[in-house]
């Protein structure tokens, strides 16, 4: 393809640092005639053939979102700021509106037009006279989820991928429904971009109806119905988030392209990839996978940053309402920022430099992964409210650590966690009514982009006037009936865990469908600030038992037949520092993070009817239960 303009006149934008660069916009076809809007970033009015950065967003090219974060002064980062940035390290920088967004033309469907787009963008930059034949894809959540997509189509001219905070492994898996359930996320995420859709800007009477919306109102009924939703006066918008949440099995709609990393790692481009993310976010497991699976099948390196931050947040050291203590950001402990650490990773993979820089000194080579290990802090509470909770960095040549074992810990009948499995001759089981109705409420965990409905981050167990779905008295989670608590004793040793977190539960109910929750918890002991102890979550996952053996061929369950299950949760990073405990919670749902199961074996999205389900876990040696989890040596 050809340019449209190949020569479109540039616009200087002054800089607070005195500085300036050259801004110009580009219309890029793409191959079903509809035209792309993008601001191309130079350090010279007539821009010189050098590698190009490419970020594609769906939330305006010139627009900052917190995921954008700081500057090493502490300030934010803003899109012209940013783009100069790099320019000036010896890179020409596109920044494009993703179809239907912005000044883009065409219709926005959510992921699914971003790979053919996303190719056709890559090989137009490549033709163009400011282009060496190299470009970079870089950008942060839904800009992550635009490069994996492209690099499935096999850009010849993709060069490098720096994948932040998304670009689907498997979107059924993580993203958009985990172990079957759908992620409440998408609906508050759609009704917020309804509300900067081109329809709303459009029509006032569309923005009113939006705007007038009582969105945590809406969580109470649900399940949602065309015409019955928030998102009713966008019916596109409508569409797209029920027709994910109605497609419950793992079909034919989750393997496409955009969505289904996983399907076409063989078709990756074999380039340098990194792949950041946060302890606190929904896409911890797709950053692992995409990392493992391009590291297996793939010349070029691979590489894994993860922090204890949530979506995007990686120059602040607290999640939720815990501290991580002076180590925990990018900033300052990777490098002096993110513009320098992105810098660093691109110019040391593709021979960059900026134009008046002299040869750089050899550094040593990056590690495979870096991963913040949370804990060790005082469990005090910190000037500014929060926990402290501490942790530190650490460096490992794989994932998860080489050096880690897999440690098996039992559940028993009396709330214990053990490394001795249950004794022969004992049947032990514990039994609970899960009524739909009155579900377990969220308290943080890998969420983004759930305000106003719920937030991610670390918490106390413990709702608050602010907890969606509670009310008076706000007792702890564990002092639910519907919650089963298994725990340690308190431990003699500091204990590290590192790697993927799996539950293998035995099962039964009296129900043909239901879900099993699983939440991995520190306990903090008792102290002065806290003198009932702090329950942190750590990671979470939940299985709809509809999909125990396979997510493309549901049956239900028998009542009363014992079933075995893995319930996985995201990898997780954690100190247990002596004195704490190892907590595992077992339930029947994480409401709003994820949609209820109503007990009757009916469609999901659209069942009417709830149920109260008898479910039981079995511990006996027939049927076990246990938790596992990777552990590091002394």
């Amino acid at each position: 393809m050809t340019s449209v303009n190949t020569e479109p006149a540039a616009d200087r934008i002054p800089l607070p640092d005195g500085g300036s660069v050259w801004r110009r916009v580009v219309r890029t076809p793409m191959r079903d005639g509809v035209e792309l809007v993008a601001d191309v970033y130079t350090t010279d009015p007539r821009p010189r053939r050098r590698p190009v950065l490419l970020e594609r967003t769906p939330y305006g090219r010139r627009t900052r979102r917190e995921s954008d974060g700081l500057g090493r002064d502490g300030r934010s980062i803003m899109p012209d700021e940013s783009a100069a940035y790099f320019a000036r390290q010896g890179f020409n920088v596109v920044r494009q509106d993703c179809r239907g967004r912005g000044d883009s033309g065409g219709t926005f469907v959510k992921y699914l037009g971003e790979a053919a787009d996303g190719y056709d963008t890559v090989e137009w930059i490549a033709a163009q006279d400011w282009c060496d034949g190299r470009v970079a894809t870089t950008g942060v959540s839904y800009s992550a989820h635009t490069q994996t997509a492209l690099a499935a189509l096999s850009p010849a001219h993709l060069a490098a991928m720096f994948v932040d905070s998304g670009g689907f492994a498997s979107a059924y898996e993580a993203g958009i429904r985990m172990g079957g359930a759908f992620e409440l996320k998408q609906a508050t995420w759609a009704y917020r971009h309804a509300l900067n859709s081109v329809a709303a800007q459009r029509d006032p009477v569309v923005a009113a109806a939006l705007r007038s919306q009582d969105l945590r109102a809406w969580f109470r009924a649900t399940p949602w119905r065309r015409g019955a939703s928030p998102l009713r006066a966008t019916p596109e918008y409508e569409d797209y988030l029920l027709h994910q949440w109605e497609r419950g099995a793992f079909d034919e709609f989750w393997q496409q392209l955009g969505l289904f990393g996983r399907g076409y790692y063989d078709q990756f481009p074999d380039v340098p990839s990194m792949h950041m993310v946060s302890w606190y976010d929904p896409y911890v497991r797709t950053a692992v996978e995409n990392f493992q699976r391009l590291g297996a099948v793939k010349s070029s390196p691979a590489y894994l940053v993860v922090g204890p931050w949530t979506h995007g947040a990686r120059s602040v050291r607290h999640a939720g309402d815990v501290d991580f203590g002076s180590e925990a950001t990018l900033d300052g402990n990777l490098a002096a920022d993110y513009w320098e650490f992105r810098a660093r990773w691109f110019a040391r993979h593709l021979g960059v430099r900026p134009d008046d820089a002299a040869a750089p000194e050899e550094e040593p080579a990056d590690p495979p992964v870096r991963y913040f290990v949370m804990g060790g802090g005082s469990g005090r509470r910190t000037a500014e409210g929060r926990l402290d909770h501490g942790g530190h960095w650490r460096t490992a040549g794989d994932w998860p650590p080489p050096e880690s074992t897999r440690l098996r810990l039992y559940l028993r009948q009396r709330g214990e966690l053990s490394t001795e499995p249950p004794a022969e001759g004992i049947d032990d089981r514990l039994e609970y009514d899960f009524d739909p109705a009155h579900p377990v409420p969220t308290i943080g965990g890998q969420i983004t982009s759930g305000e106003p409905v719920m937030v991610g981050g670390a918490f106390d167990q413990t709702p608050t006037e602010t907890t969606f779905g509670c009310e008076p008295p706000y007792l702890p989670l564990a002092s639910r009936p519907d919650v089963l608590v298994f725990q340690s004793e308190p431990l003699e040793r500091d204990f590290v865990l590192a790697g993927p977190v799996e539950v293998r539960l035995s099962v039964s109910s009296s129900a043909p469908d239901t879900d099993f929750t699983v939440r991995l918890i520190d306990v903090h002991p008792p102290n002065d600030d806290y003198p009932n102890g702090y329950a942190m979550n750590l990671t979470d996952g939940i299985l709809r038992c509809r999909y125990r053996d396979s997510y493309t061929e549901p049956s239900p369950m028998r009542p009363g037949q014992v079933y075995s299950i893995a319930v996985t949760a995201p990898d997780t990073a954690n100190l247990f520092a002596a004195g704490h405990r190892i907590r595992l919670d077992v339930s029947s749902s994480n409401f709003p993070r994820f949609d209820v199961n109503a007990g009757t074996g009916g469609p999901e999205a659209t069942e009417r009817r709830r149920v109260v389900a008898i479910n039981t876990v079995h511990l006996s040696p027939e049927h076990p239960s246990w938790l596992s989890v990777h552990v590091l040596p002394e």
